[in-house]
């Protein structure tokens, strides 16, 4: 009995598995004899059964749905055949047609097809040439009338051929003419138009509160080649901008000396690879800076000792005036070194006066040889940078085959010369302002020997 029980469990186990995927979730109650086993086994293969007819038939839908869609591709793709083939055909026909008219046309045209193809292809040149002029800032759209004669198929109109030379004449004479007119220049004036002064087709000044050198550019944002002004991304020095000024605000008919481009701009676009100042500093590198310290240091000290000669050479001579000695300037401090030895041997107060002259030459001196020093090295800082540009410059072409000759820095050079001349010249007047004064102390110590010794005399 116990072993019919497991076989039929065993069994119901099984029945259990295969219809596990269906009805795993479902909630039962246990058995609690052989029969209800039985019937709970019957129950759980009537329903596998069920669903697995309920599979087999949707599976069956499918397949016949996706062979009516298969069907249905085949059908299409007949068609598309049928069609591309019928467009191929009309193609081949199209062709041979076109073939024929253009044999008829030449034949037609005889002698004047040269003549019409020689006609648009000069407007195409020509085209080009007014798209890329200045003067076609002033007069826009000027070339697409004779682009569009180029790029045309059909015979050239009247017009058409007429447009040709006059655009061509308006070129020459305008290349002759200094006008002024309102055009919108990028850059300048949030994108609305300001006067701008036309010299010929080489130069354009905008005046937007003051000359601006503007360009005749290619717009790069369209699908077809057009051009705007646009204002230099780095305008010219000075002097031209002074002459474009004279330029701008002339009257009607009035002569001015104004500038000229006669590479109708690439002069002015080297202005932009032009470094200004700051830039030239930056290349210079550290050694730059170097020499850009000593120069604000040695400058300010000596700008500080001339002051301070200056003070002193003012004092002595104050001094001079009067007959009281101070402690507050070399004269005094030696005149009060008389007094204390006045009573004494000439040779005696002599040697006084002497060691009080050496006592207040360093004083004097005091940062001569700093500033001589300063003065000399920054040359020699210069050069180094040089130096050490060059061997940059050489160890690239030895690796890569090339190298940047601005890489040489030779800005380095011209700064130390710069720092070197204005130090030199504070430390000639620095050093004329102590010899000066030393000369005044000498002068005076002689004196009052001279007159120490007179007095003895007469005593």
């Amino acid at each position: 009995m116990n072993k019919l029980i497991k076989t039929i469990a065993a069994v119901s186990l099984m029945a259990g598995l295969a219809s596990a995927p269906a009805f795993a979730q479902a909630d039962r109650e246990p058995v609690t004899s052989i029969s209800q086993l039985l019937d709970r086994v019957r129950q759980d293969a009537r329903e596998a059964e069920a669903e697995n007819q309920r599979r087999i038939a949707t599976f069956r839908e499918d397949r016949n749905q996706q062979a009516a869609l298969l069907s249905q591709a085949r059908n299409r793709l007949a068609s598309l055949e049928s069609q591309a083939s019928d467009a191929e055909a009309q193609f081949e026909a199209n062709r041979t047609r076109i073939s024929e008219l253009d044999a008829e046309l030449r034949e037609a045209q005889g002698e004047f097809g040269e003549l019409f193809g020689a006609a648009r292809q000069a407007a195409g040149e020509f085209g080009s040439i007014l798209q890329s002029s200045l003067i076609s800032a002033q007069y826009p759209g000027r070339a697409e009338a004779l682009l569009n004669t180029a790029e045309s198929r059909t015979l050239p109109e009247r017009n058409e051929l007429d447009a040709i030379y006059e655009t061509l004449i308006q070129e020459m004479n305008a290349q002759a003419q200094v006008v002024t007119f309102n055009r919108r220049v990028i850059g300048l004036n949030d994108g609305q138009p300001v006067p701008v002064t036309r010299v010929g087709a080489f130069l354009a000044v905008a005046d937007d509160g003051g000359p601006v050198f503007a360009q005749w550019t290619t717009d790069e944002g369209n699908s077809r080649t057009s051009y705007n002004l646009v204002q230099l991304e780095r305008q010219p020095p000075g002097s031209l901008m002074g002459a474009a000024s004279n330029l701008i605000n002339a009257e009607p008919g009035e002569i001015v000396a104004g500038p000229i481009d006669p590479s109708r701009g690439a002069l002015l676009q080297i202005y932009k690879d032009v470094p200004n100042l700051s830039e030239r500093f930056e290349q210079g590198g550290i050694v730059a800076k170097i020499i850009a310290a000593l120069l604000i240091v040695s400058a300010s000290f000596g700008i500080f000792r001339l002051l301070s000669l200056l003070m002193t050479t003012s004092a002595i001579n104050a001094q001079k005036r009067r007959s009281t000695a101070s402690k507050s300037n070399p004269l005094g401090r030696i005149m009060l070194a008389y007094e204390e030895v006045k009573d004494r041997p000439v040779e005696t107060i002599e040697l006084k006066i002497d060691e009080a002259i050496l006592r207040e030459t360093p004083k004097l001196e005091f940062g001569l040889n700093f500033l001589k020093l300063a003065a000399g090295v920054a040359p020699l800082l210069g050069l180094l940078g040089t130096v050490t540009g060059m061997i940059r410059t050489f160890t690239q072409i030895t690796l890569f085959g090339t190298g940047d000759p601005r890489i040489m820095a030779l800005v380095t050079t011209v700064s130390g010369l710069i720092a070197a001349i204005p130090l030199l010249f504070i430390h000639s007047f620095a050093a004329s302002f102590a010899r000066g004064a030393q000369q005044t102390l000498e002068e005076q110590a002689a004196g009052i020997i001279a007159r120490h010794a007179e007095e003895k005399s007469a005593g």
